[in-house]
């Protein structure tokens, strides 16, 4: 019998690499990019965290409904409007800043959407997602009405890259890794990075809070100290992306199955920089009144005080 409790302590000691006393959660896609050090735990002598993947926005609520998650990853629309739903969240940092743009099969410059009038767009999805908000902006501010001067189309990213790619379509406005996909090859070039736009028409930093750190509030009114600590280490596994995009390319193959060259090339128009809440409340603030302003379906409601933490000030 302490032969057999021996050997299960030891095995149990053996997974301490693997044990957790946290999770964390980050969407498929791209911003597995910065994160991808902390699922291998390159940063050195660190308490990680149980390191998954959720693959759609479901899942991702799915998780946070039943408390199976600590920490996420989300769209800084999503976490906002799961929050006014009742799902207890706190935004306590952004971390993608930069990945939209807008292609054009031409060879031009962009002189304002009024020189667009009578052309489609395609974008990626459906009515509503960021990119789709943030272009009808922008046209409004240049007076020019959306669906009626310029004609909006939707379909899956894969799809508008292949329609691109083949010469059926002019102009698409899609993120990253999608817009080296579609201009690979000499196939088109960027004409619009939309970050530049919105500071530009907002004031603010040319770029845009698309996706941060969220966590379960009840989680954190436990476990302060511990979700402080991966601030840290959110902010180490960026600089580790950056400092070694060669390796980081390399361990993202097992979740993203997109060529290292697209990849490689599409990582010099994505910006992940963690910035907390505290110094950037102004910019999420400002990003969602728009977004309820130009597409209430979308966006119903802001978000009160309660959902900016600033874990700092514990």
């Amino acid at each position: 019998m302490k032969m057999r409790m021996a050997i299960l302590t030891l095995s149990i000691l053996s997974l301490g690499v693997i044990l957790s006393a946290y999770s964390f959660v980050n969407p498929l896609g791209p911003t597995v990019l910065p994160v991808i050090a902390i699922d291998e735990k390159k940063l050195g002598d660190l308490e990680y965290p149980q390191f998954s993947i959720w693959k759609n926005p479901e899942e991702a609520i799915a998780l946070l409904s039943s408390g199976k998650v600590d920490l996420i990853i989300l769209p800084i629309t999503l976490g906002a409007n799961l929050y006014t739903k009742g799902i207890d969240v706190a935004l306590i940092g952004v971390h993608e800043w930069k990945v939209f743009y807008l292609v054009s099969s031409k060879d031009e410059e962009f002189e304002g959407w009024k020189k667009l009038k009578g052309k489609k767009i395609y974008t990626a999805h459906g009515r509503g997602q960021t990119v789709d908000v943030l272009m009808r902006y922008f046209m409004v501010k240049d007076g020019v009405i959306p669906d009626e001067d310029i004609q909006i189309l939707y379909a899956p990213p894969q799809e508008v890259v292949a329609l691109f790619k083949s010469g059926k379509i002019e102009y698409a406005a899609l993120p990253e890794p999608f817009v080296t996909m579609a201009i690979s090859g000499g196939k088109g070039k960027i004409i619009l990075d939309f970050q530049k736009e919105w500071g530009k028409v907002t004031g603010l930093h040319p770029r845009i809070p698309i996706a941060g750190l969220f966590v379960r509030r009840e989680f954190l009114e436990n476990n302060w100290d511990l979700v402080k600590k991966f601030e840290e280490i959110l902010t180490a596994s960026i600089k580790w992306m950056k400092n070694n995009p060669d390796e980081d390319l390399k361990l993202v193959k097992k979740y993203l199955k997109i060529p290292s060259p697209i990849l490689k090339e599409s990582m010099k128009r994505m910006e992940f920089d963690y910035v907390p809440i505290s110094k950037c409340k102004k910019e999420v603030l400002t990003f969602l009144r728009k977004m309820n302003e130009l597409y209430p379906a979308g966006m119903p409601k802001i978000p009160d005080e309660r959902f900016f933490v600033d874990i700092s000030i514990h």
